[in-house]
């Protein structure tokens, strides 16, 4: 049985998403969408964290939730390394390396920050009103971090030293999925291999066995497939001469990579249900990008398999895009015969974040600590 209340916080570049959850169920879920005007007050996305806690407290008391009745903080998990999946509280080493964007600038990074201020602000009121909460002292987590890192040695490995292959995937949501797909089987975590193929503005595919991720492509970083709005892994010598063109800026070339590339690029919509409409209805090019989304995710789905023999238990779509039966049918198609596939459609961010939350609440699962300087061990 599910106890406590849970404030979970997700913050995206134009948007804080927060929920709130009492005894299992949620209670609040809300969108603060931050204006352009909002935003142009602040020189850097980093500069935003006390606006937007400022924002949630504010949407909290017109509610009516008391702060001091919030249990546990949980929030999405930003850039930084080194790191494994699993939770961590929010401390003084992860504030430093989010804070100062030393992995990597997002505005995920705000989430364990807010989080983090919130919790102390929750402290405060229980000691001044002399509270003393079921749960003890209100902490705030971060869960399942999209660099998180287990990946075998190999697989690491670059065809240059310069580029070793990083982590950078949905953490979150396939940890979540996977957890969903144990509980429904009744399989176990050491005994399973899945290939998980999250689909949303990004494509991320992981390969998790016996509880690890131990493979995964990079969502943010020219390795993987095309995507609604990014290009993918791309042809080395003529992005090379892209970028020595005198074209174009170092920002305008990492942006046609990423949020102007893939659907974008060609059709100038992200939204992959308008592709498959007009491939529907006929249209070549549409049809065209549609066979080559599905298969560039195809791809990446079975060489995943390669690194464990090709002994893959279960193929796991997700994700926005998995709304779409013709996309999932399509992949299913051409990728079946290496595993089963299984379709859980959508992000469910926040409620992954909770049910994170009531496991910690519970006791059922081990915390980390960030250290900014070594990875977490087991």
């Amino acid at each position: 049985m599910n106890k406590g209340t849970i404030l979970v916080v997700n913050t995206g570049s134009i948007t804080t998403k927060f929920a709130v959850y009492k005894d299992g169920k949620v209670f609040l879920e809300q969108k603060l969408e931050h204006s352009v005007e909002e935003l142009s007050h602040f020189a850097d996305v980093m500069d935003q964290e006390r606006m937007r806690t400022d924002a949630i407290v504010d949407a909290l008391g017109e509610k009516g939730i008391k702060l001091e009745d919030i249990d546990i903080v949980m929030c999405r998990g930003g850039l930084f390394t080194p790191c494994i999946t699993g939770v961590y509280n929010v401390n003084a080493d992860m504030r430093e390396v989010l804070a100062g964007s030393r992995d990597g600038k997002h505005a995920c990074n705000l989430s364990a920050l807010i989080g983090d201020n919130l919790a102390a602000e929750i402290n405060q009121i229980r000691e001044k009103k002399g509270i003393q909460a079921p749960f003890g002292k209100c902490v705030a987590y971060v869960a399942d971090p999209p660099m998180a890192d287990e990946m075998l040695p190999e697989c690491h490995v670059g065809g240059l030293p310069e580029f070793p292959r990083k982590t950078l995937f949905h953490a979150l949501n396939t940890r979540a999925i996977m957890r969903r797909y144990l509980r429904e089987t009744g399989r176990k975590a050491e005994e399973t291999t899945a290939i998980i193929c999250h689909m949303g503005g990004g494509v991320t595919i992981s390969l998790h066995r016996g509880g690890k991720v131990i493979d995964t492509s990079h969502g943010l970083g020219g390795d993987g497939p095309i995507t609604p709005e990014r290009a993918g892994c791309c042809p080395p010598y003529p992005l090379i001469d892209m970028c020595f063109s005198g074209k174009y800026t170092k920002d305008e070339i990492k942006k046609k990579l990423i949020g102007k590339g893939g659907a974008v690029a060609y059709f100038g919509t992200n939204d992959m249900r308008e592709i498959v409409k007009r491939a529907n209805e006929g249209q070549p090019e549409y049809a065209l990008f549609l066979k080559a989304f599905v298969l560039n995710i195809a791809k990446y789905i079975v060489s995943q398999g390669a690194v464990v023999n090709g002994k893959v238990d279960v193929i796991i779509l997700t994700g926005g895009v998995a709304y779409s039966k013709d996309i999932t049918d399509a992949i299913a198609d051409k990728v079946n015969w290496l595993a089963p596939v299984k379709v859980y459609p959508g992000e469910n961010e926040l409620e992954s974040l909770a049910e994170n939350g009531y496991i910690i609440l519970a006791g059922q699962t081990k915390i980390h600590t960030y250290n900014k300087d070594r990875i977490i061990e087991d």
